[in-house]
């Protein structure tokens, strides 16, 4: 008789141990899960329960339960049990099913002036498809065209062309269009259009801290460069939306006067710092500049529609067509000329619009259940001074950022900001989101900062040590120039107030 076959589970030890008394269907199902995901799924679950049943003085009903959602969202955004997108949708859905006006069970107790600030399911709901939402996904299909139709790397090659072969100007070249790049398209998809041209010069480079320092400057343009249009990067978006919750609107071009110097200004500091610490005078570098059009007429179509929605979203001051309207307009037109079909549509960066609804939701539910003005008591913020509260908000979104996404970072401190901001007299709501969006923006000291970060570190040129240097001192220094010159420059040439 033949030996029977012996079947090997090869899967690792710890989730055997973990599921191997489950059923095999969800024995098949369940993820596995690290120590630190774990932990954060029973902390979650934990904080959820405790306004439950602990009184709250101050807090009323609705507030309580707004807080349990509150809690669940730091520590699942933070800890990450599960995605950062399903953590958005589920806060969606917990504020329609536990402070809407439709909850399952009432939480305003009967109570007349608790239930008139009750908001309708809908409320919740029109987060998915908030005006912010439409002006990142108008963002998100031309940065996905530019990839298509080799836009972005034919722009990179004719832009480069200026630059001479000498290694810190070369890359002084490369940073700028990244960051140029960045402020268009998604960083994730900037790094790795500018890493097909980076890696080839990579391989002419002397191992060791020039490769590093080349490797490096990619990362920190795009993250940097997000900064300087409303479509650049996610906490942008969030911050935008958190200020039209509360009735107050911010041009495209607005938020580009006050970004974009500020971007330019950090982006030299980076240059400067990479040069001194990783790249020689001497050193030269070869780069193939040569560009190869796409010339179909879908193409030529692309390049018109996205050129023009990028001159629509600079000239909003003069034809007075709101940014998310324009940003609605190369959707609709490349569907239509069918220059972008349905499987395009696909491959959009959804997740990213859901988890920045998801923020977007959380602040509704915050200031419709009252618990941003008892978040915002619980504290004097009145003693500590206009400066200092914009410092505090500040360096504690460029803290987090540096351990957690950028995106989940600004989901969790704008809509609070902004709350705060209003309900005082010698602060700006304006400048308390743009200082806190922008502090998110620049955290980027480890590969799980942001996702640059970490294809940059994929290309093994980078040691972690490297990268956490360049990003706390870049970082910092942007950070205390965010907060100590910027509220001030803005005031004088009257950006804001």
């Amino acid at each position: 008789m033949a030996d029977k076959q012996v079947k090997v589970d090869k899967r690792p030890a710890s989730r055997g141990r973990r599921s191997q008394q489950l059923p095999p269907v969800l024995r098949s199902r369940m993820p596995d899960m690290s120590p630190k995901q774990l932990i954060g799924l029973l902390l979650g679950i934990v904080l959820f329960l405790v306004p439950f049943f602990v009184t709250i003085p101050e807090l009323s009903q609705p507030g309580h339960r707004m807080l349990s959602i509150f809690l669940l969202a730091i520590i699942f955004w933070v800890l990450e049990p599960v995605p950062l997108t399903a953590t958005a949708v589920l806060v969606i859905l917990l504020e329609v099913v536990l402070v809407s006006e439709d909850a399952l069970i009432d939480p305003t107790g009967g109570d007349p002036a608790l239930a008139e600030n009750a908001l309708a399911p809908a409320e919740y709901f029109a987060a998915l498809a908030n005006p912010v939402i439409i002006l990142f996904l108008g963002g998100f299909i031309i940065a996905y065209g530019a990839e298509k139709f080799g836009l972005d790397r034919n722009l990179a090659a004719i832009m480069l062309r200026p630059f001479p072969s000498q290694a810190r100007l070369t890359v002084l070249g490369l940073m700028l269009i990244t960051a140029l790049l960045s402020m268009f398209m998604s960083n994730t998809a900037t790094t790795a259009t500018m890493f097909a041209v980076v890696i080839p010069i990579l391989k002419t480079l002397p191992a060791g801290k020039v490769r590093a320092g080349v490797a490096l400057s990619i990362p920190l343009s795009a993250n940097v460069g997000g900064i300087g249009t409303p479509v650049g990067t996610p906490p942008n978006a969030i911050a935008i939306g958190a200020l039209a919750e509360q009735g107050i609107r911010i041009s495209f071009i607005d938020w580009m006067l006050m970004a974009v110097p500020f971007m330019l200004v950090v982006l030299a500091i980076a240059w400067v710092f990479l040069c001194v610490v990783f790249i020689p005078s001497d050193t030269r570098i070869s780069i193939d500049m040569t560009s190869k059009w796409n010339t179909t007429s879908n193409a030529w179509i692309f390049y018109v529609v996205a050129g023009l929605t990028i001159l629509l979203w600079m000239t909003e001051p003069v034809h007075g067509v709101s940014s998310n309207t324009v940003g609605f307009f190369p959707v609709v037109a490349l569907l239509c000329l069918q220059v972008m079909k349905g499987k395009d549509i696909q491959a959009l960066d959804w997740p990213v619009l859901w988890l920045v609804a998801g923020g977007i939701a959380l602040g509704t539910g915050v200031g419709a259940t009252g618990l941003d003005e008892w978040l915002v008591g619980s504290v004097d913020w009145t003693s500590l001074g206009g400066l200092a509260i914009i410092g505090l908000l500040g360096a504690i979104g460029f803290a987090m950022a540096n351990v957690i996404s950028h995106s989940a970072a600004a989901n969790l401190l704008v809509p609070l900001a902004v709350s705060l901001a209003v309900s005082l007299d010698n602060i700006d709501p304006i400048v308390v989101a743009a200082v806190v969006a922008i502090a998110c923006s620049l955290g980027m000291s480890l590969p799980i900062s942001t996702p640059p970060n970490a294809i940059a570190y994929a290309t093994n040129e980078i040691k972690i040590p490297q990268m956490a240097m360049v990003g706390v001192v870049v970082g910092s220094l942007g950070t205390l120039l965010l907060i100590l010159a910027l509220p001030w420059l803005w005031n004088i040439f009257g950006l804001v107030g």
